[in-house]
């Protein structure tokens, strides 16, 4: 099952840019993941399957849009 990652999350990944830093800001999702360093501003563009192999934890979690709640909802036959 993919990671339910949203834009602005903030992600650790298990492997430091080469700046130092771990942190990562989540600017784009779909098939790729774009992500910036949140110490040098660097943006990557990594596909999906590279960044969960290297994805460790979410520091910080976005509040989730109406779009994934009604989704979420219509799965549970909540809303049709």
């Amino acid at each position: 099952m993919p990671i339910d990652v949203r834009i602005d999350d903030e992600v650790r990944l298990r492997k430091p840019h080469p700046c130092g830093a771990n942190h990562w800001l989540v600017v784009r999702v779909g098939a790729d993941i774009g992500l910036k360093c949140m110490k040098c501003g660097r943006k990557v563009l990594l596909p999906r399957s590279v960044f969960e192999k290297r994805f460790k934890t979410f520091i910080k979690r976005s509040r989730p849009t109406l779009d994934d709640i009604a989704s979420a909802l219509s799965q549970k036959g909540g809303i049709e």
